[in-house]
């Protein structure tokens, strides 16, 4: 059983005082695929270096199964990093670039042979074991650098940022693949992305990152319908939540529209919460021929099976954007006058940015 766990763990770099990764406190599961997503700087590949050993720790320790690794070198770690880059020695053949590490480590000859034809028949390689890695497209490349972290059988596998090279097309079928191959394989891994939707369908859970410090840690569907705090709700989902500063006053109004909510959002709007920001997802927005908020079509998105429309909508005397994802055939052109009415789950966060509510709410 092998789980991975940060305790507090820190790390803060040379001629700042700010954390790039603050008191990190996380478990990960014997077996887990774990994400950890965030925009540009928000500490996600340090804390994964930080596990890798490749960033020391200010303070706090970071375990692998029971035992404290803080102060262990990298190569002692029983650890496998898939980079970026792919990090392939161009002179070797796909054989040899998988094996490498089991040479260093003294593996015999005919094992070495054995465990990288195992692999390269999972990851579907043999016919190229003999091919340079400039003979290999970008997907076969990088499988190759999954392979040479496989073929070592480690602990916990780590992988930074490993399909953003790819093209959509191929970034979209090799996920699939890692999910299937991390699920067969059943080691504890941590993958690192920016990209929202590639942690979303890849994670059993996944961690959000900002300056930082840990968001939300929960399974996809969790961040989605229940996020806690207002980073979480606008990062996550694509398009993102609709969030409107409804001010403090009662009745909340958005645009022309009064809007009224039903069960745990009307207690706790009615106790007191201060200024508050309502948010809906654009799936629970939409357009009506008898809808009370007025809007203006700015664009729209056709995307075959759906359509996302999005709108500009005078409140509180600026104009602010509105997303409502609508199913096709969708006639609104830019320009054109609609009516929207909230469907859906609406969340209600308050002044401090955190969730206090989610509930069914209307406009009047």
């Amino acid at each position: 059983m092998t789980g991975v766990r940060y305790v507090e763990a820190t790390r803060t770099y040379e001629g700042t005082d700010i954390a790039a990764v603050d008191k990190l406190n996380l478990d990960i599961g014997d077996g887990e695929l774990l994400v950890l997503v965030g925009p540009s700087g928000s500490g996600k590949s340090t804390a994964l270096r930080m596990l890798a050993g490749l960033e020391p720790l200010d303070a706090g320790r970071v375990e692998i199964g029971d035992r404290d690794v803080s102060n262990v070198r990298p190569r002692d770690r029983d650890i496998a990093m898939v980079f970026q880059n792919y990090a392939l020695y161009p002179q070797l053949t796909v054989a040899e670039n998988m094996g490498f590490a089991l040479k260093q480590q003294g593996v015999p000859k005919e094992e070495r042979k054995q465990r990288v034809r195992e692999t390269a028949r999972i990851l579907d390689l043999e016919p190229f074991l003999e091919r340079k890695p400039k003979a290999l497209s970008g997907g076969q490349r990088q499988r190759v650098a999954m392979g040479r972290a496989i073929v070592r059988k480690p602990a916990v596998y780590l992988m930074d940022e490993p399909l953003s090279n790819l093209d959509a097309k191929l970034r979209v079928q090799t996920r699939t693949e890692v999910v299937e191959l991390q699920t067969r394989l059943g080691v504890t891994t941590v993958y690192v992305t920016h990209d929202q939707v590639e942690a979303m369908t890849m994670g059993d859970r996944v961690a959000v990152l900002k300056d930082g410090v840990l968001q939300q840690c929960d399974a996809p569907g969790t961040l989605y319908h229940e996020p806690e705090n207002l980073f979480v709700a606008g990062f996550i989902g694509s398009p993102a939540m609709n969030l409107v500063d409804a001010g403090d006053a009662t009745p909340l109004t958005i645009g022309n529209a009064t809007l009224s909510f039903e069960g745990a959002g009307a207690a706790a709007v009615g106790n007191g919460a201060g200024r508050v920001t309502v948010g809906f997802r654009p799936e629970a927005l939409q357009i009506v021929e008898d809808g009370p908020l007025k809007a203006q079509i700015r664009t729209v998105e056709d995307l075959g099976p759906e359509v996302f429309v999005h709108m500009a909508v005078e409140h509180h005397g600026e104009s602010i954007p509105l997303v409502a994802k609508m199913q096709p055939p969708f006639e609104g052109e830019l320009g054109d006058p609609v009516r929207l009415q909230i469907t859906g789950a609406t969340h209600v966060f308050g002044g401090d940015g955190e969730r206090i509510a989610s509930t069914t709410a209307t406009l009047h």
